[in-house]
């Protein structure tokens, strides 16, 4: 229940967000956090785990100076992993930002997170340790801690800036994108300052004299470094992925830009017959640059990087609205490896399977009508989400194509937990890999081909996932002993979604003919839209007769759902 809390405390504040902030303040905000969200992965992702596993053997054992000595090795290789990557992105800002971002206006958005990679190392320590003792309220308490943080002080602090006295406007924008992410790091600090208080409470309560001798430490951080290190492997693959296609994104953007400059003085002509929309910006930019350079030879404005981060940050704030599906699955697939693993262990296949398809018939009904919704209603909904402040005719058509790609990232997702409750836990990694790369190669030839730009980056998402999710299934048809049936899973789905998404595109269409002009109008008819698909949805379902009881009882609180609905 924490953990859907998280998710939609995150969305609250990711939303409001697109909004506020200027598209490349947005822009450096995303690249600031691809970076963080690396480290972080690569600090943390496995030892927690590894931790929470060798402190429960511990208490099973009484072994208690054991797990005094395995929670002071992890919290020091936690504190070091943090220092280290504290340094890269506080000291090495400068380095990190211009050659691994491709972006170095976003210097100040990776200095603003560097405490909080810090603090959440230590942080992890903690939570593993309590975890280890099956104790998840100070994981619970921690999350909503900071995720309450960065929504209230990092929008309050966005705002405050944005509307501050600083005269350079570009100054003034890119700080914008740092005080969004210095909520992020307060509320890591909160959350660190209540786990350590809360540890140590618990520590005195809890302390009993044993006579058990400890292994060394060295013995204890190579057993924690082989649990931890292929779930950090497994964890870091598309996070690794993410943070070279940030980069490349970047780059390939302003190649092209220097092709149109050089459009502009005479010497390639042709190059401003494409993409007029991106010749626009860039003639904006430079036309503020020529300005700005008048009377500020030193300005940091630069036509070139200002327009690669105006379309990022388009771009970003397209992502941050196609994640949502994405974040519904995760209590889903927390119900999906104990489940199917408990069949499996009782030699159940037939459970195992019905566990299986119930899973992804449920992430279907879920993932189907939210990417279909997204692909028919793209441009509306970019539309009321950032209050206007986005250029639609870019980020509309962005939105739909990541709409579909949203549908193949949620079966990836389940798929993977599928093959992980099965035992099957490299290929996934593999497979993930081969995307990651199909994702870099779309990415890179299409973002630097001037007919696409941009809209190269959604495909390289779509066909990342597109590859990872049927490679996945191949697995799942050949490995798995009793493996779903996939066409009876997906195909009343498709059905319902496909109607669903042809009816709130035809509503909102017809709405619009007659309500258009104004915000609230486009509110009402983005609105009219999503319910009218939303009913037709709801209808075609229950006439399908798509759920069962089973389903239901994979979602939270599904058996008074299953109850209401009548579903038996």
């Amino acid at each position: 229940m924490t953990t859907i809390i998280v998710k939609v405390i995150g969305a609250i504040y990711k939303i409001p967000l697109t909004a506020l902030l200027p598209d490349e303040a947005y822009g450096d905000f995303n690249a600031a956090y691809n970076i963080y969200t690396f480290f972080l992965t690569i600090s943390t992702a496995g030892l927690p785990v590894a931790l929470s596993k060798t402190v429960s053997e511990c208490n099973t054992l009484g072994r208690q100076n054991q797990k005094a000595r395995v929670f002071q090795v992890a919290f020091f290789s936690f504190l070091f992993m943090g220092l280290l990557s504290f340094v890269c992105m506080s000291v090495f800002s400068p380095i990190v930002a211009k050659y691994v971002l491709q972006n170095e206006k976003a210097v100040f958005a990776v200095l603003a997170l560097s405490p909080s990679v810090l603090c959440s190392c230590c942080c992890s320590a903690f939570r593993g340790y309590a975890q280890g003792h099956m104790n998840m309220i100070p994981t619970g308490i921690s999350q909503v801690i900071e995720a309450l943080s960065k929504m209230f002080l990092g929008l309050a602090l966005a705002f405050l800036i944005l509307n501050s006295s600083i005269p350079d406007d570009d100054l003034r924008s890119r700080l914008s994108a740092s005080g969004a992410l210095l909520g992020v790091s307060i509320g890591s600090i909160l959350s660190v300052t209540f786990l350590a208080v809360n540890h140590i409470r618990t520590a005195r309560r809890e302390r009993v004299r044993s006579n058990d001798r400890p292994d060394t430490s060295k013995q204890i951080l190579v057993r924690l470094l082989k649990l931890a290190v292929p779930i950090t492997l497994s964890s870091c693959t598309l996070t690794i992925v993410n943070l070279i296609d940030t980069g490349l994104v970047q780059s390939q953007l302003q190649s092209v830009f220097t092709a149109i400059q050089d459009g502009l003085t005479g010497i390639n002509n042709s190059v401003l017959d494409i993409f007029p929309k991106a010749v626009e910006i860039f003639q904006e930019n430079l036309a503020a640059f020529q300005t700005e350079v008048l009377t500020n030879p030193d300005t940091q404005l630069n036509p070139v990087l200002d327009s690669a981060r105006g379309l990022y940050g388009i771009y970003s704030k397209t992502m941050s609205i196609y994640n949502l599906p994405f974040n519904l699955m995760v209590p889903l697939t927390a119900c999906i490896v104990p489940g199917v693993s408990a069949c499996i262990a009782r030699r159940d296949g037939l459970g195992a399977q019905r566990t299986t398809e119930s899973a992804m018939r449920v992430s279907a009904l879920i993932a189907l009508p939210c990417g279909f919704g997204l692909f028919a209603l793209g441009t509306p909904i970019i539309q009321l989400l950032t209050v206007g402040n986005v250029d639609e005719t870019i980020a509309g058509p962005l939105l739909s194509v990541l709409g579909i790609a949203s549908i193949f990232v949620c079966i990836q997702v389940v798929a993977s937990a599928i093959l992980q409750a099965n035992g099957i836990v490299n290929l996934p990694i593999i497979t993930m890999i081969i995307g990651g790369v199909s994702k870099v190669i779309v990415s890179y030839t299409l973002v630097g081909n001037p007919k696409f730009m941009i809209f190269g980056a959604p495909m390289g998402t779509l066909t990342c996932f597109v590859v990872v999710s049927v490679l996945n299934l191949l697995v799942i048809k050949r490995l798995v002993p009793h493996p779903p049936r996939l066409v009876t899973v997906f195909l009343k789905p498709l059905i319902a979604s496909v109607f669903m998404a042809a009816g709130a595109w035809a509503v909102q269409g017809l709405l619009a003919k007659f309500l258009s002009g104004s915000l609230l109008m486009n509110a009402i008819t983005t609105a009219g839209g999503i319910l009218a698909g939303v009913i037709i949805y709801v209808i075609l379902v229950l006439g399908l007769r798509v759920l069962s009881k089973e389903d239901l009882e994979m979602m939270p609180k599904g058996d008074k759902i299953a109850r209401l609905l009548r579903i038996r």
